[in-house]
C-alpha cells in the first residue's frame, strides 16, 4: 500500500503540471502561475509568431491542436461553465478558493481565425491587450463594382478611360485582346489612354513579345519610351531602344544595298527579298511599291528602246529620249507615260491610267502631271479634254482639281498662246485673282469684261491706258463706257 502510495507521488511530481497538495506552502502562487502560463499559451497560437522551443498546452495538460483536446473544447461548449468547480480547502485558520475551471466556447477553428476569449477567473476577466485584432474586411458597395464587373468591348473601355472612368484591363488576358486593345487606344489619340494601356501590356507581357508588337506600332512605341523616360526606367528603356532600332536600323542598311546594284535584274530581285524583312505595314507597302516599279519600268525600257531604234513610233523621231526611265520615280515615270503613252488602253503596263490606278496616284498629282506633259507637247484638245466633265444630262462643264489659276500657271510656263490662256482664266471664281491674272499674262478680253460685270467706270478708265491705241480692246472699253453713262 505503501508502495503504490509513492509510486503515485512521484507519478504527480514528475508531471509537467504540479497536483495540488496541502503540503505546497506557496501552492496560490503556483496556481497563479499555471493560470498566466495557459492563458500565454492560447495568445501564442492567435499570434503569428510561432516559438517552436514552447510546447503549447491546455488546461487538461494535452498539445493545444490535438484531436483529443479539439474534441474536448467543443464538447465542453455544450456543459455548464461553473461544472467541475472544486470545494473549498482550507489550511490553518485561513481558507482558500481554488479556481475554478473554465470551460472555453471556442473551437480550434475559431481560435485561428482570432477569435480570442476573455478567461474569467471568479469575477476578474484576463484579457491581453497585445493580442492582435482579426477583424473581417469590410466589403465595398456595389456601386463601386459597376465598373469592373461590366464586359466592356476594348473600343468602349477606352472611350470610358478618355471620360475619366474606372475600367479594369486584367479582363483582358489574350494577347489578341490586348493588342486590339492597344490598337483602339492609339486610334483614340488619347496620350493618357495609351500610356495606361502600356503600363498594363508592360506588367502582363513579356519583354520580346511586347517589344515585337510595338516595333510596328510606332506611335505607342514613342509613347513607352517618353514615359520609360519620365520614370527613369533607363535598363528597360536601353533594352527597347537596343533591340527596335538596331532592328530598324538593320533592315534599313540592307534596303539601301539595293542602291549598290548596278545590274537591274539583280536589284528587282533584290528588291524582291527585301519585302520578307520585318518593316512596318507602311514600309512594307513602299518596298512593295518600289519593287513593282522597278519591274513596270524595265518593261517600258525594252519596249521603248526598240520602238526608237527601229524607228517606228512618230513620237520618238519627233521627241527622241534623253535618259533611260529606269530607276526613275513614280512621278517622272507618269511624267514619261503622259508624254509618250497618253493615248494607249488601261491594259497596258506604260498607260499613264494603269501607273494611276496601281500605284494609287491621287486625282490632283496626276491632273499636274499630265498637265504638264500635254502642255509641253502643246496638245491643247487633250490638256481641253483632261478638264472637261460630262453630267447625267449629257451637259459638258470643266472643272479642275487643283484650282484654275494653278492650270494657268502651268499653261503659261509652258508658253500656251493667249487664247488658251483667257479660256481657263475665265473660268478662276475669284474675281481678284482672275483680274491679277488676267491683268498679268495680257488677257485683256477676260479683264474688260470682269471690269464691265462690276460697273466699274474707274477702272475701266485705268486699264484703257493698257491696251493698245486703236486696238479691238479699246474700242471695247469706249463701248462699255458709252453704255455705262446712257444706263
Amino acid at each position: 500500500m505503501s508502495r503504490a502510495r509513492a509510486d503515485e507521488e512521484e507519478y504527480w511530481h514528475s508531471s509537467k503540471f504540479r497536483a495540488f497538495t496541502f503540503d505546497d506552502e506557496d501552492d496560490e502562487l503556483s496556481q497563479l502561475k499555471e493560470s498566466k502560463r495557459a492563458v500565454n499559451s492560447l495568445r501564442d497560437i492567435v499570434d503569428d509568431d510561432d516559438d517552436d522551443d514552447l510546447e503549447r498546452v491546455s488546461w487538461s495538460g494535452e498539445p493545444v491542436g490535438s484531436i483529443s483536446w479539439s474534441i474536448k473544447e467543443t464538447a465542453s461548449s455544450s456543459t455548464s461553465s461553473l461544472e467541475g468547480r472544486d470545494s473549498s480547502l482550507q489550511k490553518g485558520s485561513s481558507s482558500y478558493a481554488a479556481f475554478p475551471k473554465q470551460v472555453s466556447s471556442y473551437s480550434l477553428s475559431s481560435l485561428f481565425k482570432g477569435e480570442v476569449p476573455h478567461i474569467q477567473y471568479g469575477q476578474m476577466a484576463l484579457s491581453d491587450t497585445g493580442v492582435k485584432n482579426y477583424a473581417p474586411e469590410l466589403r465595398r458597395p456595389k456601386a463601386e463594382y459597376k465598373d469592373y464587373s461590366s464586359d466592356w468591348s476594348p473600343k468602349d473601355t477606352v472611350r470610358r478611360m478618355q471620360r475619366g472612368k474606372v475600367c479594369s484591363l486584367e479582363r483582358f488576358r489574350s494577347l489578341q485582346d490586348k493588342l486590339v486593345l492597344l490598337d483602339e487606344a492609339v486610334a483614340g489619340h488619347d496620350g493618357n489612354v495609351i500610356t495606361a494601356v502600356l503600363i498594363f501590356l508592360k506588367r502582363t507581357l513579356r519583354r520580346e513579345i511586347l517589344f515585337r508588337e510595338l516595333e510596328v506600332r510606332q506611335v505607342a512605341l514613342c509613347h513607352l519610351i517618353h514615359f520609360l523616360k519620365e520614370t527613369g526606367e533607363q535598363k528597360f528603356l536601353l533594352d527597347l531602344l537596343r533591340l527596335c532600332f538596331f532592328s530598324l536600323s538593320l533592315q534599313l542598311s540592307q534596303y539601301r544595298e539595293h542602291l549598290n546594284i548596278q545590274d537591274v535584274e539583280k536589284r528587282r530581285e533584290f528588291l524582291k527579298g527585301c519585302i520578307g524583312l520585318p518593316f512596318s505595314a507602311e514600309d512594307t507597302s513602299h518596298i512593295q511599291d518600289h519593287y513593282t516599279l522597278l519591274e513596270r519600268q524595265i518593261i517600258i525600257e525594252a519596249n521603248d528602246r526598240h520602238l526608237e531604234t527601229a524607228g517606228q513610233s512618230e513620237i520618238f523621231r519627233k521627241y527622241p529620249r534623253k535618259a533611260s526611265i529606269l530607276n526613275m520615280p513614280l512621278v517622272t515615270t507618269l511624267f514619261y507615260s503622259c508624254f509618250y503613252h497618253y493615248t494607249e488602253a488601261e491594259g497596258t503596263f506604260s498607260s499613264p491610267t494603269n501607273l494611276k490606278k496601281t500605284f494609287k496616284i491621287p486625282d490632283k498629282q496626276y491632273v499636274l502631271t499630265a498637265l504638264a506633259a500635254r502642255a509641253k507637247l502643246r496638245a491643247w484638245d487633250d490638256v481641253d479634254a483632261l478638264f472637261t466633265t460630262k453630267n447625267w444630262l449629257g451637259y459638258t462643264k470643266k472643272k479642275a482639281p487643283i484650282g484654275f489659276h494653278r492650270v494657268v500657271e502651268i499653261l503659261q510656263r509652258n508658253n500656251a498662246p493667249v487664247q488658251v490662256l483667257q479660256e481657263y482664266v475665265r473660268l478662276v471664281e475669284d474675281v481678284e485673282t482672275r483680274l491679277n491674272l488676267a491683268t498679268k499674262y495680257k488677257c485683256h478680253d477676260v479683264a474688260i469684261e470682269t471690269y464691265r460685270d462690276l460697273k466699274d467706270r474707274i477702272q475701266l478708265t485705268a486699264y484703257k491706258c493698257k491696251v493698245e491705241r486703236g486696238s479691238a480692246d479699246e474700242e471695247k472699253i469706249n463701248s462699255i463706257l458709252n453704255n455705262l453713262v446712257r444706263n
